[in-house]
Formats: C-alpha cells, sequence, structure tokens
C-alpha cells in the first residue's frame, strides 16, 4: 500500500511539474516569437498551406469554434448542432462552413489513439474517459463506435471527427502548442523536443491542418467571414 501512495505522489509530482514547465514555456514563447519560429520545423515548413486551406470557406453561413482546452462533448457538439439547425431551417452542409481550431491545451484531440496512449495525454492534459471515469488511453472522438455519443432529446447524435470532416467541418491544430507542450514533455521525461514534435505530428489525424498559431487561425477564419463562438 505504501508503494502504491509513493507511485501515486510520483505521478501527480510528474504531472505538476509538467503543467509548470508547459506553463513556463507558454509564457517564454509569448515573450519571444522568435523562440516559435526558429523551433526545428518537421520536414520543412509543413503550414506553408495553412492560408490557402483557409480559402476553401466559400459556403453562405461561416462560424468558427475556437477550443483552447478540453469541455467535454461540447467542442464537437456545437459544430453538429450549427449543421444540423442550419438544415432545419433549410441551408444544407454544403453551404456551411464549420471551422474547428485545435490550441492550447485541447490539442490532443487532434492526434490519433496510439499517441494517447504513448504519451498519457488524458494524465497531462486532465481529460478522462467518459465510460471508464479513467485518465482517456484514446481520442473518444476520433472514430467512436456507433451510437457513442446519444444526447437528451437528440438520440444518437455523430460527433466523431471524422464524423464532422465526412459532413465537411474543417479541422486545425496549432503550431505552437505542438512546440510548447512537446518541448515540456521532453523537458520532463528527458526525452528529445524535436523527436517528440515529429511523433505528433506524424500522429496527426488524417486531413487536421497545421497552422501557425490558434490565435492566427482565429484571425484568418474571421478575415474569412467567420462568426466566432469560444468552444472551451
Amino acid at each position: 500500500m505504501q508503494q502504491d501512495d509513493r507511485n501515486s505522489s510520483s505521478r501527480r509530482g510528474f504531472l505538476g511539474t509538467l503543467a509548470t514547465g508547459a506553463a513556463a514555456l507558454g509564457a517564454a514563447a509569448l515573450v519571444s516569437p522568435l523562440n516559435l519560429s526558429a523551433a526545428p520545423e518537421i520536414g520543412g515548413n509543413y503550414y506553408a498551406d495553412a492560408d490557402e486551406w483557409f480559402s476553401k470557406i466559400k459556403g453562405k453561413h461561416r462560424i468558427v469554434f475556437d477550443v483552447t482546452k478540453p469541455n467535454g462533448l461540447m467542442p464537437f457538439a456545437w459544430p453538429r448542432v450549427f449543421l444540423v439547425t442550419n438544415a432545419a431551417t433549410g441551408t444544407t452542409d454544403k453551404d456551411c462552413n464549420v471551422v474547428v481550431i485545435l490550441r492550447h491545451e485541447s490539442i490532443p484531440y487532434a492526434m490519433q489513439h496510439e499517441l494517447w496512449a504513448k504519451y498519457k495525454f488524458g494524465e497531462v492534459f486532465k481529460i478522462d474517459d467518459e465510460a471508464t471515469k479513467a485518465p482517456a488511453v484514446r481520442n473518444q472522438f476520433w472514430k467512436p463506435a456507433p451510437g457513442t455519443f446519444n444526447l437528451p432529446g437528440f438520440g444518437v447524435v455523430p460527433l466523431g471527427i471524422n464524423e464532422l470532416q465526412e459532413s465537411g467541418v474543417m479541422f486545425c491544430v496549432c503550431n505552437a502548442a505542438l512546440t510548447v507542450y512537446s518541448a515540456a514533455v521532453a523537458g520532463m521525461t528527458k526525452g528529445n523536443a524535436e523527436e517528440i514534435k515529429k511523433d505528433w505530428v506524424a500522429g496527426l489525424i488524417p486531413g487536421i491542418q497545421v497552422v501557425p498559431s490558434g490565435v492566427w487561425a482565429v484571425g484568418r477564419a474571421q478575415e474569412h467571414g467567420c462568426a466566432y463562438c469560444f468552444a472551451g
């Protein structure tokens, strides 16, 4: 029992130190933006086409959901509600544009299951699995089993990222946050920041666009006529 207590205390200490390190790195990045622009890129400038990606926004009704931290179902429920209620008022999915920006503490949602288990994203980012109530070891919103999300009054609702993508929802992830948090994880685990970030980028969900920063993406989305909605 004492051994379990020591392990639990050690794990809490590690996560607390990681959070502190990430916060410190985030503050440093804000003070010195050159730190981010000088960060090593994986395979070149992999967000070079970010502006072109935003040019896909051509629909009549446009909205951007700004996701800064885990917030239950909301980052994925609200895009679906936007589409469903537009359909109810006569506007099809193809005439709507929905952009979801995953930045700051929400970036794990941009990554596939393997990375959640490998880097313990559930513990690091305080995301619990809805079924087990334990720290998540998989991305609950990537290819969920049919019928996973059953909402009162609505019934079964397709909230998976893959299902939203099929409805035309555009997802992007913040490169600044990928840089900060991969460096924080490297610092706490004595790993290599560049290799960890490379691993994260390689494990991104297909179709999710890397953007220079989440705030950059908020600006671009609004420049393309998207109404702003804070999603957590």
